[in-house]
C-alpha cells in the first residue's frame, strides 16, 4: 500500500494531533526521507549509503535504522501507513471492502501527488528496477495484507486467517502493486487515481478476456 500514498511527509487531515514528542520523531522521520531522496536523484539508489543519509539528515546512522529496518523501508514508507487501517474503519460498516479501499486511497493519493510530484515518480521508478526496493515491498505487502484481513474479518465475522479472507486481502494489495509498477513503466504518463480506479472496478465485475487499453 505504501507504494500507492505518495510518499507523504506530512499527515492527513483527519489525523489526530500529535504530541511533543510524536512530533519529534516525524520530523527525523521526514528528515531522514528527505535526505534519502535528495542523494538518490543526485548519485543513484545504489551508490547511496546509510552513512550518507544519516550525515545529511544529521542524525546518527543508528538512529536511522531505529526508525527504518533496511533503506528500502525508508523509500517504501510513509506517515500514512500506520494509519490505514484506522482510516478503513471509518469508513461506513456496509460499505463494501473495495468501495471503501477506493476512497481512503483517494485521499491519500490526492495531496502527496500535488504536493510531491516528483518523488511520488521517484519511488515507483525504484520499486521497478531496484531488486532490493521490489523484494522489500513484496515482504511489506504482507502486512498491508494483514490490515485488510482483519478489516474485512470484522465487516463479515470471519475468521481473519480463512483461506478466502487471506486470499481477497493478498489480491487486492497485490493488484495495487502491480498498478503502481504499471503508472511507473509507462513514465508516469497515465493519472495514478485513475488507474487505481480501473483495477479496483475490474477486481470487482470481473476480468473481462476481450478488450483492453
Amino acid at each position: 500500500m505504501n507504494v500507492m500514498t505518495a510518499a507523504r511527509t506530512s499527515l492527513p487531515a483527519s489525523a489526530p494531533q500529535l504530541g511533543l514528542r510524536e512530533r519529534k520523531k516525524l520530523k527525523t522521520r521526514v528528515a531522514i526521507r528527505e535526505a534519502t531522496y535528495r542523494l538518490i536523484r543526485e548519485q543513484g539508489y545504489e551508490a547511496t549509503t546509510v552513512e550518507q543519509i544519516a550525515e545529511a539528515a544529521e542524525v546518527s546512522p543508528s538512529t536511522v535504522f531505529r526508525y527504518f529496518p533496511t533503506k528500502e523501508d525508508i523509500v517504501l514508507t510513509d506517515e500514512f501507513d500506520p494509519l490505514l487501517e484506522s482510516e478503513l474503519r471509518r469508513r461506513p460498516a456496509g460499505e463494501p471492502v473495495v468501495e471503501s479501499l477506493r476512497q481512503v486511497l483517494h485521499r491519500a493519493m490526492g495531496p502527496g501527488l500535488a504536493e510531491e510530484p516528483e518523488i511520488s515518480r521517484l519511488r515507483t521508478k525504484l520499486m521497478i528496477e531496484v531488486p532490493a526496493v521490489r523484494a522489500r515491498m513484496l515482504e511489506s505487502m504482507s502486512v498491508t495484507g494483514g490490515i485488510l484481513c482483519r478489516v474485512i474479518a470484522e465487516r463479515t465475522g470471519r475468521d481473519p486467517g480463512e483461506l478466502e479472507v487471506r486470499a481477497f486481502s493478498m489480491g487486492l494489495i497485490g493488484a495495487l502493486a502491480e498498478t503502481a509498477a504499471y503508472w511507473a513503466e509507462r513514465d508516469h504518463r497515465d493519472d495514478l487515481a485513475t488507474l487505481v480506479d480501473r483495477t479496483l472496478d475490474m477486481l470487482v465485475s470481473g476480468f473481462a478476456e476481450t478488450g483492453g487499453r
